[in-house]
């Protein structure tokens, strides 16, 4: 007797094994090989303009290291394993990481959680991103597309991704109508 493996929505897999561990591998670039760019890019004013000490050279190291360990988790991890229970596991922790991720950026003002019109490239990656990776975290979680079958959502994952809509539209306008239109449609 043969195991049908569950079946995970495309979208899902391009996004966690192709299109965000490529996107954090560049900011492990950034954070490693271009120091004074990244922190320019975090926040101008407070970024050293006569070089960057030591300490601050040390910590995006490390913050580089873990991008690094992020995007291959997540990459390998998933690739590795078709059991769902490993991949809601990892995806957790990648959504509480997202969280974590959003409050380290609260010095800058709260602005920057929504002022889309004053972001500049590392604000698009360390916000409006991480809306779209915490989204499609929450969205799996709640088993949009994901199942035996491939299947229709539960009911209360609807109702999930209605509420995400409805607080986050950057993330709504991100994912587009047409996506929301898709799984409601039936």
């Amino acid at each position: 007797m043969t195991t049908r493996e569950p079946q995970v929505a495309k979208a899902y897999k391009y996004f966690f094994l192709y299109i965000e561990p490529i996107s954090t591998i560049v900011g492990a670039y950034y954070s490693s090989l271009q120091q004074q760019t990244y922190l320019d890019l975090t926040h101008v004013t407070s970024s050293p303009q006569n070089g960057i000490p030591i300490s601050t050279q040390i910590i995006l190291m490390q913050l580089s290291n873990l991008y690094l360990c992020f995007a291959l988790n997540e990459a390998l991890v998933l690739r590795a394993s078709s059991d769902l229970r490993v991949w809601r596991t990892l995806l957790i922790c990648l959504l509480i990481a997202d969280f974590g991720h959003l409050y380290s950026v609260n010095a800058v003002g709260w602005h920057i959680y929504w002022n889309v019109l004053n972001w500049n490239a590392i604000d698009w990656g360390n916000v409006a991103f991480v809306y779209v990776g915490a989204t499609m975290r929450v969205c799996f979680l709640s088993g949009l597309g994901v199942g035996p079958s491939g299947g229709q959502a539960p009911r209360r994952a609807r109702i999930a991704l209605i509420l995400l809509a409805l607080h986050q539209p950057v993330i709504s306008e991100t994912l587009g109508s047409c996506h929301l239109q898709q799984h409601f449609r039936d």
